[in-house]
């Protein structure tokens, strides 16, 4: 169902990865030793020597599953058997990564996405079982994805083909790929899910960032208008789950009765809401099996995500076999649901492919992502730390510690800032921040207020002050390192990628605390930013100028906030990453930003990746990038 499939796509998170190295050196304090000869230090190529894997959809005969690995040095996909022994190449790329999206019900032809360049104008792929290639929405600067099954074996897209801040809904026949424009989107919904009779279509329209309303359209009517089904007073936000298998109800998430988001049942007959689950943090996601045998529930606990899998037969908990320690991700059962593939994931350990015959007593690992010259005991598990801010506000982050880091051998820190801005930093395995601790910097991650994850009013906290409150956190944060006797207080930076590079730019520009500062695709100018969206943002515009301003309004203060503006001021070391094709920050930024710097006289290195857009895909790419980061900090922290 579409859920899982989104799930699948939206697992790749934009490492922020670059690469490049300082100039115009100043004299740094002398390397301290490990006090731990045990551990070794391994290089940027052992570390993105391990494999990223995405995708685990079984298909129609329980014969193989449809992976993407970056084994190659570029995404490709593969035709994986569940015993993980027959690893079969379905395509080539050697420049634009391919993510996988589904088999066809029936068959072995299967649908990937891909863009250009990292410029995310991604376009629907069909491989036929002979291996010809078709896109299915050609065009120059359309963007498109894929929408969902129908029970009949045809299949649904969105495109902005037609208008490129809007998406449209097409039906796609699935025998001569032929298609009919379904719903024409002229108001500005995002289209969140379709129901499997194709009937029904779930809608979401923002109002501000606080507040939206879902509508649902009944594509079989005479006039298929969409219907509000969120009726409510003040500021809720509501977020689909998806059509249930049955095709009765559509199950949606809303932050209406508390801090958090529980789970609720709309009836497609009856008209009426009720309550469907509950949990102690948000509800991420729920979807089901495809024989309608087995109900998934995500929940974001605390930054890890906790599975539960329901048998809807007997309403108990699936019991999993014993597993290594660590989160379950994208789980999909087989069509029959005989089968469970899922991906395991820990702070020390990558996400390695699993496969379980539901029922047997044990599952079937098939991959090993972490290199073998890489011995996992000598990676870090990070720790849930918490602290006060300015204003007393608890500040929750996650905080790794290096191996030799003790009271007589005290280590630099790294800041590290999320994007987002509302995003989260949470737990699990990433290359870059394992090779920096390795490397003996401890990293404290911080949820600075605005982050998901802790709550609606912890959320908003930082609406239209941004660079301001949640700037006091991340200098907080300093403050808390500085308490640890482990770590060396006057030997603390700062980095962060898209608004995590933005606040790291305004803590370089707008306060003295850190003593360099690593900036990757970092918004410097938010009036620029705010005007150049890509067009397809706009049925967000509104929710996202509540949240950081209307240029056209707040004008002045954005300007007081944007780093490009206040150049002079930055005193200390900077590394900028940029890739050339980003439509979200664009590469002006970024030049602008070194630009202000370097008339100061103050030491500025600047990477710009010609093939790379919003994140870094390309492996080359990010093992240039961690070098990269490894050869600023030994020089300026």
């Amino acid at each position: 169902m579409l859920t899982r499939y989104s799930f699948v796509l939206a697992a790749l998170v934009t490492g922020v990865l670059l690469s490049g190295c300082g100039k115009n050196p100043e004299p740094a304090p002398p390397a301290e030793q490990s006090s731990s000869a045990s551990i070794p230090q391994y290089s940027a190529e052992q570390f993105f020597a391990t494999k990223t894997y995405f995708g685990n959809d079984i298909n129609h005969d329980n014969s193989a599953m449809l992976v993407a690995s970056d084994e190659t040095g570029v995404f490709n996909l593969y035709r994986v058997s569940l015993d993980g022994k027959n690893w079969q190449p379905l395509t080539q790329s050697t420049t634009d990564p391919a993510f996988p999206i589904s088999w066809f019900p029936n068959d072995d032809r299967l649908l990937y996405t891909a863009d250009q360049g990292g410029n995310e104008l991604n376009h629907v792929y069909l491989r036929e079982v002979d291996g010809t290639v078709r896109d299915l929405t050609p065009g120059d600067k359309l963007k498109a994805s894929f929408a969902g099954w129908h029970d009949d074996g045809s299949f649904f897209i969105t495109s902005n083909e037609r208008d490129p801040r809007f998406f449209d809904l097409y039906h796609y026949n699935s025998q001569d790929y032929g298609r009919k424009l379904i719903y024409q989107n002229d108001d500005g919904y995002s289209i969140n899910d379709i129901s499997k009779d194709g009937r029904y279509l779930a809608l979401s329209k923002e109002r501000t960032n606080a507040d939206n309303n879902l509508f649902l359209v009944d594509l079989s009517s005479d006039s298929p208008n969409p219907v509000l089904i969120t009726e409510h007073q003040g500021n809720v936000s509501h977020q689909v789950y998806g059509f249930t298998p049955d095709n009765n109800a559509l199950l949606f998430g809303a932050n209406g009765s508390g801090e958090f988001v529980a789970a609720y049942s709309y009836n497609l007959q009856t008209g009426t809401t009720s309550t469907y689950s509950q949990a102690d943090w948000d509800i991420s996601f729920i979807y089901f099996s495809e024989d309608k045998q087995y109900r998934v529930q995500g929940v974001n606990a605390d930054a890890s995500t906790v599975i539960n899998i329901t048998n809807l037969n007997d309403g108990k908990a699936l019991k999993l076999p014993t597993l290594p320690a660590g989160d379950l991700r994208s789980v999909s059962f087989s069509d029959d649901s005989k089968y469970m593939s899922f991906y395991l994931n820990a702070d020390n350990s990558p996400s390695n492919l699993y496969v379980w015959q539901v029922g047997s007593p044990e599952a079937q690992r098939l991959t090993q992502a972490l290199d073998s010259s890489i011995n996992e005991q000598h990676l870090v598990q990070s720790e849930v730390v918490r602290f006060n801010s300015f204003d007393d506000l608890t500040i929750p982050a996650l905080l790794y510690k290096p191996h030799q880091a003790n009271s007589n051998a005290k280590v630099p820190a790294l800041i590290w800032i999320h994007g987002g801005p509302g995003g989260q930093s949470r737990t699990g395995y990433s290359p870059m921040i394992q090779h920096l601790v390795n490397h003996g910097y401890a990293i404290l991650s911080v949820n600075n207020r605005g982050s998901s994850g802790y709550g609606k009013t912890f959320y908003h906290l930082d609406d239209l002050r941004h660079g301001e409150d949640d700037l006091q956190d991340i200098v907080y944060g300093k403050k808390y390192l500085q308490q640890l006797d482990w770590v060396a207080g006057d030997r603390i930076g700062v980095i962060g990628g898209s608004y995590g590079g933005y606040l790291t730019m305004a803590a370089m520009a707008f306060t003295d605390e850190f003593k360099a500062g690593i900036n990757i695709f970092g918004v410097t100018n938010w009036v620029r930013t705010l005007e150049s969206i890509p067009p397809w943002w706009e049925s967000f515009r509104e929710s996202l100028y509540a949240e950081l301003g209307d240029p056209a309004v707040d004008g002045e203060r954005l300007r007081l906030i944007s780093p490009v503006f206040h150049g002079d001021k930055v005193q200390k070391p900077v590394l900028v990453v940029q890739g050339a094709n980003d439509p979200r920050v664009l590469q002006v930024e970024s030049d602008e930003m070194v630009a202000a710097i370097r008339a100061n006289n103050v030491p500025v290195e600047y990477v710009l990746f010609d093939d790379e857009g919003h994140g870094f895909l390309k492996k080359s790419n990010r093992i240039k990038a961690q070098k990269a980061y490894l050869a600023f900090l030994k020089q300026y922290l």
